[in-house]
């Protein structure tokens, strides 16, 4: 039986006593996919993984989606996604911003993500020692429950427009970014998901729009749509939904990306470093 944490929060719980780097049975590897759902994060503290362990693992949750930035791969590893503000040889190792709006991954692909699996390799610290960079996350099942009827009301049955090139444009902590390739257009035309998503496994009604990539209401007019979004944005990210995860080097970190969406804090610059890793998980279209 799973040594279970819950944070308090509407989200989030802490898994104790698991060594991902070792084999798991199914049993157990079931109770922490049947946490997952529960709790929509759940992290374990001090592993040491191998780029192929951390893999294996999320392997076992099934197919893997390899992100659209190969200059964010880990070298030798395309399954791997690196994020870090860490400069070698004049160039960034991994994307020096991801998470500065808040966001589902892939929510802007016609079969959005599942799940995220991260790892943190660095973690920066203030000068008194405090970690830096925490990364906060909020219940998209707990806002769906709580909004008022109005807001249901405008939105029930509504589809929503997604675009990448919305949430990859817009401004950035790190410069501009290179412009998009022909062939990365081509794999995230902008795309309609239905408003509330149902989660593919619970079942759940959630709220499935975010301030990074959702671009407009189907059939409302721009200003309109604008008006319901900036309201609903500002809904899913009330306090009592959201749950702050303060990191450590060792942290293994899973979150649901139906159930969640997510966005980082960046009170941190160089020469405090931070290194993280992350796999992705292939998921279904929304209905």
């Amino acid at each position: 039986m799973l040594n279970i944490r819950p944070s308090g929060a509407a989200v989030g719980a802490e898994i104790r006593g698991i060594d991902l780097a070792q084999p798991l049975d199914e049993q157990t590897f079931r109770a922490i996919e049947d946490a997952l759902h529960e709790h929509e994060v759940v992290f374990f503290r001090d592993q040491k993984l191998t780029p192929e362990q951390h893999i294996i693992f999320s392997q076992r949750f099934g197919e893997m989606e390899l992100h659209l930035r190969k200059d964010c791969y880990k070298p030798g590893y395309p399954e791997i996604f690196v994020v870090s503000n860490v400069i070698e040889n004049g160039k960034p190792i991994g994307t020096q911003d991801a998470g500065l709006f808040w966001h589902s991954d892939l929510a802007y692909m016609a079969v959005p993500s599942r799940g995220s699996l991260f790892y943190a390799l660095e973690v920066p610290h203030d000068d008194s020692g405090k970690p830096l960079g925490d990364t906060l996350f909020a219940s998209t099942t707990a806002a769906w429950n709580t909004p008022s009827e109005s807001i249901k009301s405008i939105v029930a049955g509504r589809r929503a427009v997604t675009s990448y090139a919305k949430g990859y444009y817009r401004d950035r902590n790190s410069g501009p970014r290179p412009p998009l390739t022909e062939a990365q257009k081509a794999r995230t035309p902008d795309v309609e998901h239905p408003i509330m998503r149902t989660h593919p496994y619970t079942k759940k009604p959630c709220l499935f729009i975010n301030e990074d990539y959702t671009a407009r209401i189907a059939d409302l007019p721009q200003q309109e749509s604008d008006s319901v979004l900036n309201l609903l944005s500002e809904h899913v990210s009330r306090p009592e939904f959201v749950y702050s995860h303060q990191w450590r080097a060792g942290d293994f970190l899973i979150w649901d990306n139906c159930s969640t969406q997510h966005r980082s804090v960046f009170n941190y610059a160089l020469p405090h470093r931070r290194r993280m890793e992350r796999t992705t998980l292939t998921g279904s279209a929304p209905f």
